[in-house]
């Protein structure tokens, strides 16, 4: 018996010392379930908090001031006041806001005269939830203003405002409208950071880029060659994505095709260098499967908007989705399928994704070593 416990503790002490000389041991056992649980904790929230709401003003009387502090003072909703309808429009094109609200210009009139108002609500289809739960917002900022004038007796009971609600883009509210072009996001991501990833850790592994470093190729033509493969498989799948959800799912395509390969390729052109990065630091299938879905593939679900409002994120959390293409790549889908060709948008997101692309392609090119060590 004491022999027994002597040798489980000799194996329990050598299993210690495997863990200590092998740091990815130590990452998975501790780091990557604390970072999993911050972004679940912190990242993942199905309330809708200081959603931007442009508010336009055509009655400047007392009381549609009074109506608008209301919304000013609200923590759900980031009130951006607005004097024209036009500009604010334009602003729910442009995705620098997620609702219009329209005061009429006789709203103080008609309050005033115990008679009941009518304000218009506009809402950013694209994202269904959001949607959802800002036309409810507005509705209870209304209910709430209006029961508090009862209460003080400046208006009577039965004097309501209507809210007419109309939705931008999508107007049946559809999530499947804003759930397909957001997987598209996810095979991308699969496809150009996890899936190349691996099979080049794998030609680590085999021995085989050993032989392609001994070589004169050089090293940028060399990752150039090795992601081209990759691209045009991420293109055909980009393709058969757009056909699947707009002919058997039956999401709008308002735009160009044009620009939806041209959005794509920005984005997987990104994906592929951060996959190849991270084959060449890890070297090894295990390693850089778990790197990929901890540095790319999690956080581009997460962090991107597919599913969960960045705006009601922790100020760290929505800090750190600005590093990650996906939230951009998923604007520049959302805005090709259901608004139509907005370029102003799709450059300036599509010059985030080239940023970060470039970054990612020189670190690449620094660890990429062209000699056997």
């Amino acid at each position: 018996m004491t022999t027994r416990i002597r040798q489980l503790k000799t194996l329990m002490k050598k299993e210690a010392l495997q863990i200590l000389r092998d740091p990815s041991s130590i990452l998975i056992a501790f780091v990557l379930p604390l970072i999993l649980l911050f972004i679940f904790g912190y990242g993942l929230s199905l309330d809708a908090k200081h959603v931007k709401a442009a508010i336009v003003l055509e009655d400047r009387g007392p009381l549609a001031e009074l109506f608008y502090q209301v919304f000013v003072a609200t923590d759900y909703i980031d009130a951006i006041r607005f004097d024209h309808r036009a500009a604010a429009e334009q602003a729910i094109v442009d995705s620098q806001v997620r609702a219009v609200i329209v005061v009429p210009n006789d709203f103080s009139r008609q309050i005033a005269g115990q008679r009941g108002a009518t304000v218009q609500l506009l809402t950013d289809g694209s994202d269904t939830n959001t949607a959802t739960i800002l036309r409810n917002y507005v509705l209870g900022v209304v209910a709430k203003w209006s029961a508090h004038r009862m209460r003080d007796g400046q208006m009577q009971t039965g004097v309501l405002i209507d809210v007419k609600p109309r939705v931008f883009f999508n107007a049946e509210l559809n999530t499947r409208n804003a759930l397909v072009p957001g997987s598209i996001v996810l095979i991308m991501s699969i496809i150009g950071i996890m899936l190349t990833s691996l099979v080049v850790a794998r030609e680590w592994e085999r021995g085989t880029m050993e032989a392609m470093l001994a070589t004169p190729v050089r090293k940028i033509d060399m990752i150039i060659g090795k992601l081209l493969t990759y691209y045009l498989l991420g293109m055909g799948s980009t393709t058969v994505c757009a056909l699947i959800g707009v002919f058997l799912f039956g999401v709008p395509f308002r735009g160009s095709v044009f620009a939806l390969y041209l959005t794509s390729s920005v984005f997987l052109c990104v994906a592929l260098i951060q996959g190849y990065l991270i084959s060449t630091i890890t070297k090894n299938q295990f390693l850089a499967s778990q790197a990929s879905l901890l540095i790319a593939f999690l956080p581009n679900f997460l962090l991107s908007g597919v599913l969960f409002e960045i705006s009601s994120m922790p100020p760290i959390i929505r800090a750190l989705t600005w590093i990650f293409p996906a939230r951009y790549y998923v604007t520049c889908l959302q805005t090709v399928f259901m608004a139509g060709d907005v370029w102003p948008l799709l450059i300036k997101n599509m010059i985030c994704m080239g940023v970060i692309g470039v970054v990612v392609m020189a670190a690449t090119i620094v660890k990429t070593p062209k000699r056997l060590e």
